[in-house]
């Protein structure tokens, strides 16, 4: 038999596929596969909006770090503090994903728990666009960020389950760049409407257009019928709760594989041991060097074009290249770029004739963007790598142990912050700060064995292994060579068991 291999997709509804079949490597022939027949054009939508929106979180986000420092009058530390913490619900994104797994709400199981997280996030942030009070005392405020992170998280765990499920099902490879790509499409246009509407306007303004965009996204996954995608409907058990336990048994034995938690612990690593000092940053510039919101909101719009940019050539280029060295060069570009950073600080870009705000406007938000793009290798990799079944399980593991890496490295930010004296009215010590979080980046290049080389692909078996070590390398794939290897699906020989 020959080889089938997926190429790149140019959208989500259209897709083509380079079959080759290798007859002492003398002819191959393409097939455009057009799959609007199988759901395609509900899923761009449903999704496309939904990570554009998702993108676009930046916005209201922006109004409401300008509302805590100047109309709340938070210290540095306490900014960041708060930024973070209220990002918890994250952490618990395995449980949203073995309940989005295995229990279906009405007729389904990804678009029903996408409807329900858009609804908190309205409440949320319309609570804070409405209500004086939600918005002006810190512990209601914090409630309704609780709240609305607690509904993006949801959401964001079924539709990364959806993607996910969808790529496997029908042989698309890499659908976590099409993904990434309608975020930061939906950031660009965030930063820009975020700059100009607190010019303007009050955070409160910002808060309720949120809502608004959001009130959309809600109609559309309403709308949407999961039945329409082809995707098919598990066994259900007679009881949730064991369903519940075999998915997080089927999600440990998933993650115990080498080729799924090396990389892991390698990517959580390389994140929680940097100190994250943002929310310092953010007051200088807005404190010290009295940047108009304008200014910020730009600068974070020329980095999600960044971003934006750099997900296509990785979607055109990159995404075949070994892993090792990719990681290698983003890490060791992004530990460089923290010390541009270091450079404002210092105000060394006034001795080349460069102003705070251009300087801003062109290099603050690098190492925010290169942060978010090192992070694609891995899901892409994990995405491709999901149990039948386990696709929110899989997904929303990875999402809960990134977040919770940058938790910590946030704190480790405060305390580093603390430790060296920042405050308000002392920002002396930001360039030494800077240059510790710039060290700290640097080291994960010392253990980068833990970052594969190749991409994983499944390799094709003789018959069922019987231990449980066996029943893992057939279920998630082994990494080997691409030259000696034909791909097994194994998810359509289970279906024709069926």
């Amino acid at each position: 038999m020959g080889e089938a291999r997926p190429r790149r997709a140019t959208t989500f509804a259209c897709l083509s596929i380079r079959r080759r079949r290798n007859n002492n490597g003398v002819s191959e022939f393409e097939e455009t596969a057009r799959f609007e027949q199988v759901g395609g054009k509900g899923i761009s939508v449903l999704c496309g909006l939904g990570y554009w929106v998702q993108g676009s979180r930046c916005f209201p986000w922006l109004a409401l770090n300008f509302h805590m420092v100047h109309s709340l009058a938070l210290q540095p530390s306490t900014l960041q503090l708060v930024q973070y913490s209220c990002s918890l619900p994250m952490v618990a994104k395995p449980l949203y994903g073995v309940l989005s797994d295995v229990l279906y709400i009405g007729s389904g199981r990804r678009v029903p728990y996408i409807a329900i997280g858009v609804c908190l996030q309205v409440l949320a942030w319309g609570s804070m666009g409405i209500f004086q009070g939600a918005r002006e005392v810190l512990p209601s405020l914090v409630a309704c960020v609780l709240l609305s992170n607690l509904g993006a998280s949801i959401t964001e765990v079924a539709k990364d389950a959806l993607v996910a499920e969808y790529g496997l099902r029908y042989r698309i490879n890499g659908l976590q760049s099409y993904a990434l790509m309608a975020s930061a499409a939906g950031g660009v246009l965030g930063n820009l409407l975020g700059g100009y509407l607190l010019l303007t306007t009050p955070p409160k303004i910002s808060f309720l257009v949120f809502s608004a965009l959001l009130s959309l996204q809600l109609v559309v996954s309403l709308s949407s019928k999961e039945e329409s995608f082809g995707l098919p409907r598990i066994a259900e058990t007679s009881s949730v709760l064991e369903s519940v336990k075999k998915q997080i048994s089927n999600l440990k034995e998933a993650i115990q594989a080498d080729e799924i938690s090396q990389p892991l612990i390698w990517a959580v690593v390389s994140i929680a041991m940097v100190p994250l000092l943002s929310g310092s940053v953010f007051c200088y510039q807005t404190q010290v060097l009295n940047l108009d919101p304008s200014v910020i909101g730009m600068s974070k719009v020329i980095g999600q074009l960044m971003l934006l940019c750099l997900t296509v050539v990785y979607d055109r280029y990159l995404k075949t290249l070994p892993m090792r060295p990719l990681i290698h060069i983003i890490q060791l570009l992004y530990g460089l770029s923290i010390l541009l950073d270091y450079i404002l600080v210092k105000q060394i870009n006034l001795g080349f004739g460069i102003s705070n705000e251009v300087y801003v406007l062109c290099f603050s938000s690098l190492a925010e963007i290169l942060a978010q793009f090192k992070i694609l290798p891995f899901a892409v990799r994990l995405a491709s790598m999901c149990p039948q079944g386990c696709e929110g399980s899989v997904t929303s593991f990875l999402a809960s142990t990134l977040c919770l890496s940058q938790i910590v490295s946030a704190f480790l930010g405060v305390g580093l912050a603390n430790l060296i004296g920042i405050t308000s009215s002392n920002y002396s010590n930001l360039s030494s700060g800077i240059l510790i979080q710039s060290l700290a980046a640097l080291a994960p290049l010392c253990f980068m064995h833990l970052v594969p080389m190749s991409e994983p692909v499944i390799e094709k078996e003789g018959k069922r292994g019987i231990s449980k070590r066996s029943r893992r390398n057939r279920r998630v794939g082994r990494v080997v060579d691409k030259e000696s290897v034909t791909y097994r699906r194994e998810r359509e020989s289970e279906e024709a068991q069926r």
